[in-house]
């Protein structure tokens, strides 16, 4: 079989050159589109459900929510195994398909199963799904420079304006936020007062929510004009909280700022965000989303924050603290210039110890089409081009010239085996 290809190809010379040409043009535009990225993705095929339930410890999120997801998510198709982990208020599930799965396939299986988890979980209790990422999905971290502005402000503008312009580029699966106060009215009760007027916690709650409505009415025309009948009762101050009435006695009302006080805060922080040791920042986390590419997702999104730059308040500014792209740039030329410095060498040594330019330009010419016709495979196993796979391709050079120099060596051998016949039998024809 290998004889027969081996004398075809010397037979239709001009048709295996144009058959190289054309592998060597797919592997360019494939190299072109293979995803560039520092390092390799081995993360696990995982789905992730966050489940908040603030105030409560972890032995009753174990038993309330972890326990119930985690039987509950066991029965899926394609699926491996499903871990859970208990902390103070939160609850996460990981739940590990098989490698072969579509991740959004697998997002699918475990929504449609939480919808009928719901019902055993306490009132109020809703799971969610992580983000489309991966473990390696952190491709930039930035904060905010904006010395003018306090902590409630920056986390207001970072959640307000930032997150919700950079979320739509595309790539980014999330924003995470981080750092600053996250602003909130907060109503601190006398329990003193409580008992003297005879009210408790719930009771305060269901009055400031009742009174925190908005609700419709209807269409009122008038001389041919339509008039919208509504009631706006949102809260907008602290003042309009404190004046909220909670229980009538004796025909008087029972204010929340009888019974407490109403301030502006921010929510409980379970720990902060220093800079270079120069105080608070507020920045954000952008995740990537699955299988993208991760250096054009950060080229986007640098674009993107030039432009959110211009709404920003006087002397706001970003600033990068952690952008992979750098270390992508970095990893990338340093594998490519090893490459290319290998095949510089191989070369060199191949026109030395041969000293036959044909034969030397028939193993050199291997070297280019077999890299480029590796990036084929590498698409079509989704595999991206990092530091492992590009050494992997580096360390190949000297099998791809090992070939070309035995195949060579094998037929020079065989030609001065048929030289030397054909002198011998020129001879014995003379004689």
């Amino acid at each position: 079989m290998v004889h027969r290809i081996i004398e075809w190809s010397l037979r239709n010379r001009y048709i295996v050159l144009l058959l190289a040409a054309i592998l060597f043009i797919w592997g360019f535009f494939a190299m072109k589109k293979n995803p560039v990225d520092a390092i390799p993705d081995l993360s696990e095929n995982q789905v992730i459900v966050f489940t908040e339930w603030m105030g409560r410890g972890p032995q009753l999120i174990e038993d309330q929510i972890t326990y119930p997801l985690v039987t509950n998510l066991q029965g899926l198709p394609k699926i491996k195994y499903v871990r859970g982990s208990s902390m103070f208020g939160m609850s996460f599930i990981y739940v590990i398909f098989n490698d072969d799965v579509d991740v959004y396939w697998a997002r699918e299986r475990v929504l449609e199963r939480l919808s009928t988890v719901t019902r055993s979980l306490p009132t109020g209790v809703t799971p969610q799904l992580g983000p489309d990422g991966t473990g390696v999905g952190h491709i930039l971290w930035y904060t905010l420079d904006a010395p003018q502005m306090d902590l409630g402000e920056q986390r207001a503008l970072q959640d307000w304006y930032v997150k919700f312009a950079l979320q739509n580029v595309e790539g980014v699966s999330e924003i995470a936020s981080f750092g600053g106060f996250q602003k909130q009215y907060q109503v601190t009760l006398d329990p003193n007062k409580l008992l003297y007027y005879r009210l408790s916690v719930n009771e305060v709650l269901n009055a400031i929510r009742a009174n925190n409505n908005e609700s419709g009415g209807r269409k009122f025309e008038l001389s041919d004009i339509g008039y919208i009948i509504k009631t706006s009762g949102y809260l907008q101050s602290m003042e309009e909280i404190g004046n909220i009435p909670v229980k009538n006695q004796n025909s008087i009302p029972v204010r929340v700022s009888d019974i407490g006080t109403v301030q502006m805060t921010g929510e409980t922080r379970l720990g902060i965000f220093d800079q270079d040791g120069e105080g608070e920042r507020v920045g954000g986390i952008v995740v990537m989303r699955y299988g993208e590419n991760a250096a054009a997702v950060i080229d986007r999104v640098k674009e993107k924050m030039k432009e959110v730059a211009k709404g920003f308040p006087e002397k706001v500014k970003f600033d990068i603290v952690y952008d992979r792209g750098e270390l992508i740039t970095e990893s990338v030329e340093s594998i490519k210039r090893t490459l290319l410095e290998e095949m510089l060498v191989v070369s060199i040594v191949v026109i030395v110890f041969l000293f036959h330019w044909r034969s030397a330009l028939s193993i050199i010419i291997q070297i280019p089409i077999t890299l480029a016709a590796s990036f084929i495979l590498l698409n079509a196993f989704g595999i991206s081009s990092n530091i492992m796979s590009l050494t992997g391709i580096a360390l190949a050079i000297g099998v791809i010239v090992d070939n070309g120099i035995i195949m060579s060596e094998n037929a020079y051998k065989h030609l001065a085996e048929r030289y030397a016949i054909w002198q011998e039998k020129q001879k014995n024809e003379q004689l």
